[in-house]
């Protein structure tokens, strides 16, 4: 699901670099991997990993990620059956070829979790000679891989999965902008000009079942000479598209799980009313027309991301994602929470395993699934823990996450301390009614108002003076004008 994505560039890396450095010391990211970590990883990169015996290097798989990206965990093929509908086959990187369960690199991702992004550069969950060179699905390599396929009627529903390891060989590394330009002048071979006829399908799909997908912006921050602007890259369909054959996946792997008895599944509750009434306030301060007899699922359908105001209101949304977790069960006993609020199904992580702990874990217990086995007991007997460590790693990347917005927003106003801004109030603490959170009408900043004496009108327009905002403190504060 999607996060706030932050990314600077230019010279603004200079004076944010040392702070972020800082921050990742405070959090205590795990920037380096221990001596016997690398040593393992070195191993099992040049050695020849466990290969499977199916071979589908045959089936001219391509991925599509950002240009610079090198951890490739997803490869696809589309293309049409023969009686009508689709045949969708995704390929995901093979972790546990290389990774052996209680070795070092084991317990390595175990402790970091997930990978984490901060502005200036990522911390990864394996070594880069695995997770961008052995075991990534690098064009013109073989590599080892579970094989997803998954057929579609002609409307895009769901037939038939089945999930195999096999050995596959990318063709072709695409970026977003060359896939939407190629299908938009109608140069993209069948493969691939099928991603949007399934994307849009699948997108209808999920309407029809009051799912919801957020195309968050890229928030960047753009040196201007001494000061910082606040830019967006909003989303382009094929972004969306591509997303929708990953959300496929994960629901198919889900359903196999709960089939089975045995799984781990990415679950999200509904969000409460004060959630959504909070997002009506910043609706209304940003000048977005959210009728009360509109759901929020249609209301985020209608919005272009490439408004600025549209885009920061994506933005807030995913505050409503916070609330998910993981839910593991066994023995043939179903979850009381099996379903993903936002997607609207069940649903599981099953498709980033160079990127997330809990995808490598997803895989063995749907290739046991369909191969109608046990799954292995090592699989097995990680479920316990898991909820609780992929609960731990992503509270650590929502805090990077949020200290990262701080300081970005801090770059951008450094210089503008004393100046007044427009805002509306789209938050008051119960028990501190002078104390709350206001969104800025220009530039789209989210910070702690407090220091007046009144209560704050929730929902209203307030005049409000910037009286602190120090990238070296990561925070932002206004008061009462």
């Amino acid at each position: 699901m999607p996060r706030r994505h932050l990314r600077v560039s230019g010279a603004a890396q200079a004076p944010l670099g040392a702070v972020l450095r800082d921050l990742r010391t405070e959090l205590g990211v795990p920037e380096e991997f221990p001596a016997d970590v690398l040593a393992e990883a070195e191993q099992v990169a040049a050695a020849p990993p466990r290969l499977p015996e199916r071979d589908e290097t045959a089936i001219p798989f391509f991925t599509v990620d950002p240009p610079t990206s090198t951890d490739l965990d997803q490869a696809m093929h589309l293309s049409r059956r023969p009686g009508g509908g689709y045949r969708v086959r995704y390929a995901i990187a093979d972790v546990a070829a290389f990774v052996t369960p209680g070795g070092a690199l084991d317990a390595e991702a175990h402790r970091r979790v997930t990978t984490l992004y901060f502005p200036d550069e990522k911390v990864p969950l394996h070594p880069a000679v695995l997770s961008e060179g052995a075991a990534s699905l690098l064009p013109g390599r073989t590599r080892p891989a579970v094989v997803w396929t998954i057929d579609l009627d002609a409307d895009g529903r769901t037939q038939r999965t089945d999930v195999v390891r096999a050995l596959v060989r990318s063709r072709a590394k695409l970026a977003y902008e060359g896939v939407q330009r190629a299908i938009d002048d109608a140069s993209a071979e069948e493969s691939l000009a099928l991603l949007q006829d399934i994307g849009r399908l699948r997108e209808e799909r999920e309407a029809d079942r009051g799912g919801i997908s957020l195309d968050v912006p890229e928030q960047e921050i753009v040196a201007r000479g001494t000061t910082y602007e606040l830019a967006y890259r909003a989303p382009l369909p094929a972004d969306s598209w591509n997303a929708q054959i990953s959300l496929l996946t994960g629901m198919a792997a889900a359903d196999l799980m709960l089939t089975a008895g045995t799984g781990i599944l990415r679950t999200l509750p509904a969000a409460p009313d004060g959630a959504v009434g909070r997002l009506r306030h910043t609706a209304k301060a940003l000048g977005i027309d959210w009728p009360h007899h509109v759901p929020y699922a249609a209301l985020i359908r209608s919005l272009d991301p490439h408004r600025p105001h549209h885009a920061a209101f994506l933005q807030e949304c995913t505050t409503l994602l916070r609330g998910a977790g993981y839910t593991s069960f066994t023995g043939g006993e179903r979850p009381a929470l099996t379903t993903h609020a936002a997607v609207a199904a069940p649903y599981t992580h099953c498709t980033a395993p160079l990127r997330r702990l809990v995808d490598r874990y997803a895989a063995e217990l749907c290739l046991a699934a369909c191969a109608g086995q046990p799954p292995p007991e090592w699989a097995v007997a990680a479920l316990t823990a898991l909820p609780k460590e992929m609960a731990d790693g992503t509270r650590r990347a929502n805090t990077v996450e949020r200290e990262c917005v701080d300081l970005v927003e801090a770059a951008l106003l450094r210089h503008r301390v004393g100046e007044l801004f427009d805002a509306y109030v789209v938050d008051v603490k119960e028990k501190e009614p002078a104390v709350g959170t206001v969104q800025l009408t220009e530039p789209a900043v989210v910070a702690r108002v407090e220091g007046g004496s009144a209560a704050l009108p929730l929902g209203e327009r307030l005049r409000v003076r910037l009286t602190q905002a120090d990238p070296g403190q990561a925070k932002v504060r206004f008061a009462p004008a």
